[in-house]
């Protein structure tokens, strides 16, 4: 009898122990990583308009370029289209808006008509947005309801700059900006304490000198009877940080209010070269002080244990340097206690001469090595970058699928899902790449929704799957190409296997180095399941490409 009862206690036991491990198992939630986040990066004009009344303020009404003046996009467009399911579809876990400060009201001149600030580069008044753009409430809105379908949000920074210059727009006093000499490029210095272009003021970031407020912009904030309530605001960050009034300090408070207000999840930074690296050290304690100060004052709307986000456009950098950019005279760290990640400029070269485990290894191998702790956001088409991957739009399955399947973080850039065409008649520079989305195309024409249907694929799988973006890759056969991911953080672990370029029809696939016999794999690609068997799986699909996890 005393055996039987040893044999029960231990069996309870034992199954008690498997119900707690098993319990544990379906506890343990995939976790978001920055590192391998998909993030959709949109201009705010050009992606959705959701409510037409605000298109045309402070009689933005002159003659533009073609598509130099404002489309009449904004944040109610984009809370929309967050609403409708788009970007869970695409996979999309993060989206990056262009500036939504309010922007100069004036136009500039270019020869081929005005150009207004619908691009949001140009800025104004740091504390309000751009009526263009929407409200307060509107951003409010936006934030909300990207966190409750699991979605970041990154604004964006500009630190370097105000708006140009315009008859209704004065010159910044000059305690605050300068105005030349125009930057050359060709060391540290001539690429910082200087003017981008000519007409475009560079804010003074370097200056510790105490600087009163412009008079334009006290005139406005009294006509608007917020005065008061904004100088209060100014003391009372300054007495706590013990900063001096000077130019850089007030444009800090003016952003990380976005943090405390709306409870954004990162900013992408513009023109990070072009002011001095310990600025945006100043910037990221400031940033880290707002994002605890939210998550204190919010504790429900907290998404997880995440640090603020800051990803740095260095421009030209390239994820082959490390850590460190090369201005020729001077090399920079811009990771050190300031940059997650940097936009890396190098992938779109990659994609174009790489074949796919070249490119996949050699950014595995940069990633879990020289950058391990930080990241780089690969795209292959952008706002500013006038030699993209695929302008023609002719390999739109091939961009998705060397975008998607990188390791790094992923920036998709609006269209790119759709083959939105980045070559527009009758434009000039910028503007060919910032056309409007072309929703009728994805509405109405079934090649666009097959693309698009890749895209989702792809995006979704990169979403469940840390490990696509952020993993150690392994190929395990040159022919079949199949390779291997894998991610663990904390009690989380992530496998999975992705096969590229296999015949359609039946497929015979070695899994042994990552799953063992017995194990039900499912292909996230074609929906259709096989059972692993003496280390190989047998699938029969039209499709030319596996994503496999484990069944759950």
């Amino acid at each position: 009898m005393k055996y039987v009862l040893i044999l029960i206690s231990f069996f309870v036991f034992f199954n008690c122990n498997n119900s707690k491990e098993n319990t544990l198992k379906e506890k343990v939630k995939t976790p978001f990583v920055w590192e391998s986040a998909n993030i959709y990066f949109l201009l705010t004009d050009r992606f959705n308009n959701g409510d037409a009344s605000n298109d045309i303020n402070f009689n933005r009404t002159k003659q533009t370029g073609k598509l130099r003046g404002f489309e009449g996009g904004d944040l109610k467009g984009i809370t929309q289209k967050i609403e409708s399911g788009y970007f869970t579809n695409l996979g999309v876990n993060a989206i990056w808006m262009t500036p939504i400060v309010e922007q100069i009201h004036g136009g500039t001149d270019e020869g081929t008509g005005a150009t207004y600030g619908f691009h949001g580069y140009w800025t104004k008044d740091w504390t309000a947005i751009d009526p263009n753009f929407g409200t307060k409430e509107d951003l409010k809105k936006l934030v909300q309801v990207a966190h409750k379908n699991g979605i970041r949000i990154l604004l964006d920074a500009v630190i370097n700059h105000t708006g140009p210059v315009t008859e209704k727009d004065p010159v910044w006093p000059s305690s605050w900006v300068r105005t030349e000499p125009n930057c050359t490029y060709d060391s540290y210095k001539n690429t910082i304490t200087c003017t981008l272009v000519e007409n475009l003021p560079d804010i003074k970031t370097e200056s510790n000198d105490a600087v009163e407020l412009p008079p334009q912009l006290v005139k406005k904030w009294k006509s608007e009877g917020r005065y008061e309530q904004e100088i209060a605001e100014l003391d009372a960050f300054f007495t706590r940080t013990g900063y001096p009034r000077a130019p850089r300090f007030y444009i800090m408070k003016w952003l990380t209010d976005y943090i405390t207000e709306f409870g954004i999840d990162g900013y992408r930074v513009d023109t990070v070269k072009h002011v001095e690296e310990y600025v945006w050290q100043e910037f990221k304690t400031q940033c880290d002080y707002a994002f605890a100060a939210f998550k204190k004052q919010n504790p429900d709307n907290i998404l997880d244990d995440n640090k603020f986000y800051l990803l740095g456009e260095v421009y030209n950098y390239g994820i082959n340097t490390g850590k460190y950019f090369d201005f020729g005279d001077k090399k920079v760290d811009y990771f050190d206690h300031a940059f997650q990640s940097l936009i890396n400029f190098q992938f779109k070269w990659n994609a174009s001469q790489q074949d796919y485990e070249t490119l996949f290894a050699n950014y595995s191998n940069y990633l879990n090595n020289d950058l391990k702790g930080y990241g780089t956001v690969n795209y292959l088409s952008s706002h500013d970058d006038g030699q993209p991957f695929d302008a023609a739009r002719n390999k739109p399955f091939e961009t998705a699928t060397k975008l998607l399947l990188a390791p790094g973080t992923s920036q998709i850039y609006y269209g790119d899902e759709s083959a939105r065409s980045l070559i527009i008649e009758g434009t000039v520079g910028d503007a060919t790449l910032r056309s409007n989305m072309n929703w009728t195309a994805i509405e109405k024409d079934s090649e666009t929704k097959n693309i698009i249907y890749h895209w989702q694929k792809l995006g979704q799988f990169r979403a469940n799957h840390p490990a696509v973006g952020a993993g150690n890759h392994q190929m395990i056969s040159k022919t079949p190409y199949l390779f291997s991911r894998s991610f663990s953080k904390d009690n989380f672990i992530d496998l999975v296997v992705i096969g590229l370029d296999l015949p359609k029809g039946k497929k015979v696939l070695e899994v042994s180095k990552v799953f063992k016999d017995a194990d039900i794999l499912y292909d996230a690609y074609s929906g259709k399941t096989a059972t692993v068997n003496k280390g190989v799986i047998t699938l029969n699909t039209t499709y030319d490409i596996v994503l496999l996890e484990k069944a759950k």
